[in-house]
């Protein structure tokens, strides 16, 4: 049964087609019975979208307000006509102005996603994720399945900073420790891996126990010491505007030698912008921000060389329709995890894809060398 909310029938039906008017030009209808089409159960879902805006949406369908087939269709469409840009609520831009005035990343802040979010449970993630629990980004262009495609990225990785045996190698936001477990393993190398996350340092910790790998509960802004190539995989996200210059500043610090390399890869936005999305904010990764390219090369501007810039968004919404489907077949062997959660990682991922498919949303692969190389850049085996 359709609740019909409080206010008269009028408003309700002005609210109604004022949001049908709106989605139209993405062909997206109410009631419809396409996949990507918004089936509302609940009339206060239209209010509540227009006065919390993206918060509204995501909470409204936690709650079981509204439903959709294929939530990463309905945010692709409405994504490319930047439907989501004309929901500026009060929340939003107060979010914005805290962001300008406070660190929401600094040290002190700088555990909450750990436990907020990597903490919640490995089960969640050793369900939902490939066999080395790389939390991140695939690599699919030769790949058929989600271990391949991991692979495939941390063989990239690899490639593109020319690891060698014996090379000391700063892994900034390990995770679970499947990308350290791989460079020691597979090329020989000296990792230190450092995380905010005690789940992901206890599991990463157990997995690495017999390889020259040391894994560390540690901020990155605390780290120093020389090392001849440093990455980081997935975590930029949480570092924050106030705080590039000094991520960029730690790798300079740490990096040993002039023609060091270090690789970032991270979501990045076409937009510049100071706060998250309200809803990823409060319910997915808190003080989260995804940078856009005028924020990082701003910020390693006089710091680090840019030697190379790789964008393959694209793998990201495979990636994570994978994860959809991992964890959508695993919900009945997680029964801790209630209805309420289920439906908002289900959002989370879904609409997440639907991003990265419209191109709102980017993943690039960034190369830097400490102070320029000598030569070209040109790393072997990249395809």
């Amino acid at each position: 049964m359709t609740h019909t909310g409080t206010g008269t029938a009028a408003s309700r039906s002005r609210v109604r087609r004022y949001v049908a008017a709106m989605l139209a030009p993405a062909d997206i209808r109410l009631d419809g019975d396409r996949p990507w089409d918004v089936r509302v159960h609940d009339e206060r879902t239209f209010r509540r979208v227009l006065t919390a805006g993206t918060l509204g949406l995501g909470e409204s369908y936690m709650d079981g307000w509204w439903d959709c087939a294929a939530i990463d269709q309905l945010v692709e469409r409405s994504r490319r006509l930047e439907i989501d840009r004309r929901l500026s609520p009060p929340l939003k831009w107060a979010r914005t102005v805290e962001a300008r005035v406070r660190n929401l990343q600094s040290p002190r802040r700088a555990f909450e996603v750990g436990e907020r979010h990597y903490d919640i449970g490995n089960d969640l993630y050793e369900r939902m994720l490939d066999r080395r629990m790389i939390y991140s980004c695939g690599y699919w262009r030769d790949a058929t399945d989600l271990d391949q495609a991991q692979e495939a990225k941390l063989t990239l990785v690899a490639n593109k900073l020319g690891l060698e045996p014996g090379m000391r190698v700063l892994d900034i936001g390990c995770g679970w420790g499947g990308a350290a477990q791989f460079f020691a393993e597979r090329y020989g190398c000296d990792v230190v891996a450092i995380t905010i996350s005690k789940e992901q340092a206890a599991l990463a910790g157990r997995r690495c126990a017999d390889l020259p790998v040391e894994i560390r509960i540690q901020d990155y802004r605390d780290v120093d010491e020389r090392f001849d190539r440093i990455y980081s995989i997935g975590m930029f996200e949480h570092v924050g505007i106030k705080n590039y210059r000094a991520y960029m500043n730690t790798v300079r610090r740490c990096l040993s030698d002039p023609d060091g390399l270090t690789l970032l890869h991270t979501i990045g936005t076409r937009r510049s912008a100071t706060a998250a999305d309200p809803w990823i904010a409060r319910y997915i990764f808190p003080n989260s921000l995804l940078p856009s390219a005028k924020q990082i090369t701003a910020a390693a501007e006089d710091r680090l060389v840019l030697e190379d810039w790789h964008n393959f968004g694209v793998d990201y919404d495979r990636t994570l329709m994978n994860w959809h489907e991992r964890i959508s077949r695993a919900w009945g062997d997680l029964p801790r995890y209630d209805e309420r959660f289920r439906r908002m990682w289900d959002f989370y991922l879904l609409s997440s894809a639907g991003s990265f498919r419209s191109n709102a949303i980017h993943l690039w692969q960034i190369v830097f060398s400490r102070d320029g190389l000598p030569t070209p850049y040109h790393p072997d085996n990249i395809r």
